[in-house]
């Protein structure tokens, strides 16, 4: 009988209740039950079916998966259905594929209002496309693509971006023809990157006006109007990053692009290494 291989579920079930002892109160309600899905997935706790061969008539207990987006376990079928799915909404043309990163420095303000942040985030970088696109002396059109969020980068840092999936091309103002971009070029990267930098600062410096951010604990310091002043005017100086780059291959390769970034956990079961001492080792 072969050994069980490490699975995140194990990780969580060996660290977790300490953890939460010490950091519970600060995570949200969703991030509790993260928490307690993945510990429970697939066991007897969420229940059960039986499986039989219609050819033989052997049997066997299958559990219940939590089906947890964030489950390492439980993203092969969404993976399945969702690139059927999209199957159906290419366009025969080249795509690209356009990042979108906010600073280090917006990082933790994003943890502590990640609906706000992570919601402007997607405007400006949206809004941003939309504009230069649409801009004659770009490519003149309207154009449609698909934005997705990531908050971490494969280290699991917090890394908050949102890679966009974009044909190359749009539909002329007139609504009569298609406008195709230069071969292998759809919009300048530096144009995107100081309109989009523009734009989110605008929509946060808005918000903090409001009074819609809030900070705590070691960010408290940002609730000062002249300190958050700083802090933006500092970002306003700075390039942004943005990145801009046709995926390889024709549209077939472009979903798997997209499931790579739909379908994609946190940290999969296949890239932990081994557990010892209170701490977890991984690729």
């Amino acid at each position: 009988m072969s050994e069980h291989p490490l699975e995140v579920a194990d990780v969580l079930r060996a660290y977790g209740p300490a953890y939460l002892e010490a950091f519970g109160k600060t995570l949200s309600h969703q991030q509790c039950r993260v928490l307690n899905d993945l510990v429970r997935c697939r066991t007897a706790e969420l229940g059960g079916h039986v499986e039989e061969c219609d050819g033989c008539g052997h049997r066997r207990i299958a559990y219940n998966s939590c089906r947890n987006r964030h489950c390492p376990k439980c993203q092969a079928a969404a993976r399945a259905r969702w690139l059927e799915e999209r199957a159906a909404e290419l366009l025969p043309t080249e795509y690209f594929h356009v990042i979108f990163t906010l600073p280090g420095d917006l990082g933790p303000i994003a943890l502590q209002n990640q609906r706000l942040v992570y919601g402007t985030l997607f405007r400006a970088a949206a809004e941003t496309l939309l504009q230069i696109a649409a801009d004659p002396q770009h490519l003149g059109a309207d154009i449609g693509f698909l934005a997705v969020l990531h908050t971490w980068g494969q280290n699991l840092h917090l890394h908050p971006h949102v890679h966009c999936v974009v044909p190359g091309g749009g539909v002329a103002p007139t609504g009569e023809r298609w406008v195709a971009c230069r071969p292998r070029f759809f919009l300048p990267v530096k144009v995107l990157s100081r309109v989009f930098r523009e734009k989110f600062l605008s929509y946060l410096k808005g918000a903090f006006q409001a009074g819609h951010l809030s900070f705590h604990g070691q960010q408290e310091h940002w609730a000062d109007p002249a300190t958050f002043g700083q802090l933006t005017s500092g970002l306003g100086e700075r390039e942004w990053v943005v990145y801009a780059k046709p995926p390889f291959g024709g549209p077939e390769q472009v979903l798997k692009y997209l499931a790579r970034y739909t379908h994609r956990v946190a940290i999969s079961n296949s890239r932990l290494v081994k557990m010892e001492s209170g701490q977890v080792f991984f690729t």
